[in-house]
């Protein structure tokens, strides 16, 4: 499934590649043809055409970026293996504090009455909450001071995804994680900072990051 943001990106993707010898759209002219504000939106709308299956970026290449297939319908001769609609589902969606994205903090865990509305199509199946962003540890994963993520609920990550760490029961971080001999890594996305390498023992997923919502004032 797919929503119009993700549809509206998807064509501009497939139409600029095709009239550009399969050289991808910058992230600023992605987002000036999508109509948003900031590149964290795009970064976010990528991730989720790369979840579903329909795109792929190629390492080491930049403005590197293939379709792999294509929503049914989309075009005359081109298919997919699975429906796409256009999503208008939304789900509430908790408001559980403060986490950091830059020296750890504990996390302010609420009481959950303050709520977000998200697209179920957008973070998928699961239980989620939100969180505000305090620190600029994350800025060049598009994750600024004052954004809200929407964390899911798990204590299993991927390699490579921003999680929510818990270090020695007592901080809270938002950070990539990585695996390396025997070692736990957290990894910033801000050269102005450094990656801490911790024994697993010392390290809690309580949840991997889904989606970001920014406020414009």
């Amino acid at each position: 499934m797919l929503t119009k943001r993700q549809m509206d990106l998807f064509k501009y993707l497939d139409s600029y590649i095709s009239e550009h010898d399969g050289l991808a759209p910058s992230f600023d002219e992605m987002r000036e043809a999508i109509g948003l504000k900031s590149k964290s939106g795009i970064f976010l709308l990528m991730k989720g055409l790369q979840d579903r299956g329909f795109i792929r970026t190629i390492p080491n290449r930049a403005r590197a970026v293939e379709i792999l297939k294509y929503p049914p319908f989309f075009n005359e001769g081109k298919d997919s293996l699975e429906p796409v609609e256009i999503a208008n589902d939304m789900i509430n969606v908790p408001v559980y504090g403060k986490i950091a994205a830059g020296t750890p903090i504990e996390a302010i865990k609420g009481n959950g009455e303050d709520m977000v509305q998200v697209s179920s199509s957008m973070v998928g199946a699961g239980n989620f909450y939100a969180l505000k962003v305090e620190g600029d540890s994350m800025i060049e994963a598009g994750i600024h001071d004052g954004d809200r993520v929407i964390i899911k609920d798990t204590s299993n990550a991927r390699e490579g995804e921003i999680v929510v760490a818990l270090i020695d029961n007592e901080e809270v971080t938002l950070k990539y994680m990585k695996n390396k001999d025997g070692k736990v890594r957290l990894i910033p996305a801000n050269p102005e900072y450094d990656e801490r390498v911790l024994e697993p023992n010392r390290v809690k997923v309580q949840g991997v990051l889904a989606m970001l919502l920014r406020s414009y004032h």
